[in-house]
């Protein structure tokens, strides 16, 4: 038997589920395989971003996955005295959603799963295992285990191949590249149970030199423990109950009765693969990178993944842009992987010290700065974690308009830009998802308003008008929606004096688009499918920024199908 597909993905983890949500909403022909037969069913991540979040509505999922998550899920660091040396609770919504979430993952991936449902053309295949790839340049030819005999396969004939097989991925030892980074011998026990005995909401992570610990309270009444093992302590100790209850002794009244999911040990990595992608083969997630448990940026940063590239293979695939535009996959994702591995890891630095002097050291240093209003507040609000910043890849310079790469901050001859109160660059960060009205809703959020794909959005402005022809011509077979964002007390006359251009009118309810507008001295933004910004710049140079745009996507839109 052989099949034939778009795209192939290997691994059902929520990663693959991802991409074969997005590609299937984008149209496109997907074969998901499982070595498995059947879902993970335990917990392993625990902690969602909004950014994840606004990657689930972009699948239409947010409804059947909310039931799963609890908001604002808030994170402090004690010392072993119970003193709150950290706490990590950032406020506000600039991506339309909570900055952090509590989910149950197994529910969360059984929804993306079910999802594919919706979606004649995706086909999900379990007790189906990766055994051999081909790549002839003009398709990938894989030999699928299907059986427990040798001749027990099938093949798969796909333009493309994503493997999403986790930290074993036999896809990365087929690519050949390394998988650089750390593996810790520090070994933790962590304990999932269903019926939280405590009923204390968030996350603990207890920097105790007696013994580090994290408690996490989740929905659904699960708790998790993780709790540091010494190197004298075997890791078959975890299957004894009395250790068990000895780990436990300080946390619960009574161990005996919790309703145990699971326990086992696992060891902490912080690696990156030195390449994503191979010809027509790609990895995406755990597959690409590995990282540390203590920012919960695994889950995380797979969905990063399979959200930069889902668009990238349905534009190339749909004969919208040129294969080169794969090449960005990896120039705009791993420099931001690998910054959050090494946070990770700093972070876990902090937590396991043992040694007593150590732990005074850092609990004296934490009491200092947090006399500091503005280090507190920097810790609070998460600015430790690097953002995601695209300065190379599928971007345009701001000041100079050329493509494939932006500088973090400006220099502008144009006044209104010189007197920007922001200096930074918006090009390659994501712009902002706040509550909108337009003709049809009022109080609804952008990304349901704009749709799935690009948008070229002008504020007090129709984009329609800044744009030749020729140029709205390409902008219609590249498939880009035409948006005039504008006050909410102007979207009347807007709504006339547009009418016929095509531009949908996008009324700001709270201000907080023109504030974006304002602050940047930006008058035209242009949004790429996965919501980051691709070019910005004032409405005069609108044509300049889109050649160049289409320019840095390898765009194909003069031969679009």
């Amino acid at each position: 038997m052989s099949l034939t597909t778009e795209v192939l993905i290997a691994g059902a983890g929520p990663v693959g589920l991802a991409l074969a949500n997005l590609l299937g909403q984008y149209g496109r022909k997907v074969v998901l395989i499982e070595s498995r037969s059947e879902l993970i069913d335990y917990p392993r991540g625990v902690g969602m971003d909004d950014e994840s979040f606004r990657s689930l509505q972009t699948m239409g999922l947010i409804d059947e996955v909310t039931p799963y998550t609890v908001p604002h899920h808030i994170m402090r660091l004690v010392n072993g005295h119970g003193e709150v040396i950290l706490t990590n609770d950032p406020k506000g919504e600039p991506f339309g959603w909570p900055r952090k979430h509590g989910f149950i993952q197994p529910l969360v991936d059984k929804v993306m799963h079910d999802g594919l449902a919706r979606y004649d053309n995706v086909t999900v295949l379990f007790e189906h295992e990766l055994a051999g790839i081909e790549d002839d340049g003009d398709k990938v030819v894989a030999t699928v285990r299907t059986g427990p005999n040798e001749g027990d396969t099938t093949r798969i004939e796909a333009a493309y191949l994503v493997g999403c097989e986790g930290g074993r991925s036999f896809t990365r030892g087929w690519m050949g590249v390394d998988f650089e980074g750390k593996s810790p011998s520090t070994r933790w026990v962590v304990i999932d149970v269903r019926n939280d005995p405590l009923g204390v909401p968030n996350v603990y992570l207890g920097a105790d030199p007696a013994r580090p610990y994290v408690s996490i309270g989740l929905p659904h009444g699960v708790r998790r423990w993780e709790f540091m093992l010494f190197d004298h302590e075997p890791s078959e100790k975890v299957e004894d109950d009395g250790f068990v209850a000895d780990l436990l002794r300080d946390h619960v009244p009574d161990s005996s009765r919790l309703d145990v999911i699971r326990r086992r040990v696992f060891t902490h990595h912080g690696r990156i693969a030195t390449g994503f992608r191979k010809g027509r083969v790609l990895i995406a997630g755990d597959a690409a990178h590995l990282m540390p448990v203590w920012m919960g940026q695994g889950w995380n940063s797979g969905m990063r993944d399979a959200t930069n590239l889902g668009w990238k293979l349905a534009s190339v695939l749909a004969g919208k842009a040129s294969d080169h535009l794969l090449d960005t996959y990896d120039v705009e994702r791993r420099d931001h992987a690998k910054a959050m591995i090494d946070l990770s890891m700093t972070f876990g630095s902090i937590i396991k010290p043992t040694d007593k002097r150590v732990a005074f050291l850092r609990d004296t240093a934490s009491r200092v700065l947090n006399l500091s209003p503005q280090v507190k507040e920097y810790f609070t609000d998460m600015r430790f974690k690097p953002m995601p910043r695209y300065g190379r890849g599928v971007v345009v310079e701001p000041d100079s308009l050329q493509p494939g790469e932006a500088a973090a901050r400006r220099t502008s001859r144009f006044v209104a830009v010189r007197n920007a109160v922001d200096k930074r660059s918006p090009v390659g960060l994501q712009f902002i998802q706040p509550r909108v009205a337009t003709a049809e809703a009022t109080g609804v959020r952008l990304d349901d308003v704009i749709g799935p794909w690009w948008t070229v959005a002008a504020w007090g402005n129709d984009p329609a008008r800044l744009l030749s022809p020729s140029d709205r011509a390409k902008l219609e077979r590249l498939g880009a929606r035409l948006v005039a964002f504008t006050s909410e007390s102007q979207r009347g006359w807007a709504e006339k004096e547009y009418a016929g251009s095509g531009s949908l009118v996008v009324g700001d309810l709270d201000g907080s688009l023109k504030g974006w507008f304002d602050t940047r001295g930006m008058g035209v933004v242009f949004l790429r499918p996965d919501r980051f910004v691709a070019a910005a710049c004032l409405a005069q140079d609108a044509p300049r920024a889109l050649d160049s745009l289409l320019r840095a996507a390898s765009a194909t839109v003069e031969s679009v199908r």
